[in-house]
């Protein structure tokens, strides 16, 4: 263990999602009530990518009740409605409404970024970099993250771009496929953000569910380089959100643990 490592970056570590029905019995008790699972939840996590908001944009009250059970511990990364990101036809009045629904979560400083998950179709084009620059100015004052599918737009030009209009790069960890960004940590901004889905070659494009292609349990060696990156960068950060998407068979359950121990021989006790 590293002794005397000067720490000051506040670092948010999660899953995607809390409500996994296969972490019965894993994190869950079997005969407990699924309203009771963000609180448990919080006993272990700190922040939590909100799936729901992808489907559907919780009201007021409901984002109030997440903040309650959570007891005011996790901080709520948001993902954006999939109109915004995936169809892409997303009406003004839906931006409104996402930006004023969150704010319990905002009065509480419990909200991390918004998070613009693009499909692998959304390919670097013109049309595609106007619609970036549009999304950008829909959420002007909050910290957004974009995670790109396509590797087209993994390029260093790129990040300068989003660097230069306050945009949050995500780093991705994906399977090692001809089409997909390269698995790397960049920084654009004082707050940084991991996304972990895993390297399961086999179903990433066969696989029928998010579940299927999750399916990958991580090893110590293929994440301690990941925290060795972000301790090389920990000085020009504030935040770092570290959310684990490998939900499959409670695999990012067991790879946290696996993360606080990186950290903890690297002198950082999470």
């Amino acid at each position: 263990m590293v002794v005397g490592v000067d720490w000051s970056m506040e670092l948010y570590l999660g899953t995607g999602g809390y409500a996994n029905d296969d972490w019965v019995g894993l994190l869950y008790p079997e005969e407990g009530k699924q309203s009771d699972w963000l609180g448990i939840y919080a006993q272990h996590f700190n922040a939590v990518e909100l799936n729901s908001s992808f489907y559907a944009i919780p009201g007021v009250k409901a984002f109030a009740g997440m903040l309650n059970k959570s007891g005011g511990r996790v901080r709520f990364a948001i993902k954006l409605h999939q109109s915004m990101t995936h169809t892409r036809d997303a009406e003004a009045g839906l931006y409104t409404r996402l930006r004023e629904s969150v704010a319990p979560l905002r009065e509480a400083g419990m909200l991390g970024p918004f998070l613009a998950q693009f499909p692998y179709a959304f390919k670097r084009t013109p049309a595609n970099r106007r619609y970036l620059q549009e999304l950008t100015q829909r959420f002007a004052g909050e910290t957004l993250a974009v995670e790109f599918r396509h590797a087209s737009w993994d390029k260093t030009e790129v990040r300068e771009a989003l660097t230069k209009a306050g945009l949050v790069w995500v780093s991705v960890d994906l399977p090692a496929l001809q089409g997909l960004p390269l698995t790397a940590f960049h920084v654009t901004a004082e707050v940084a953000y991991i996304r972990m889905h895993g390297r399961n070659t086999a179903t990433w494009w066969g696989g029928k569910t998010a579940a299927e292609r999750h399916d990958y349990l991580y090893d110590a060696d293929e994440l301690r380089p990941w925290v060795a990156e972000v301790m090389a960068h920990s000085d020009g950060l504030s935040q770092l959100y570290w959310l684990l998407q490998n939900t499959t068979k409670g695999h990012a359950l067991k790879n946290a643990v696996t993360v606080r121990e990186l950290f903890a021989e690297a002198g950082v006790p999470l």
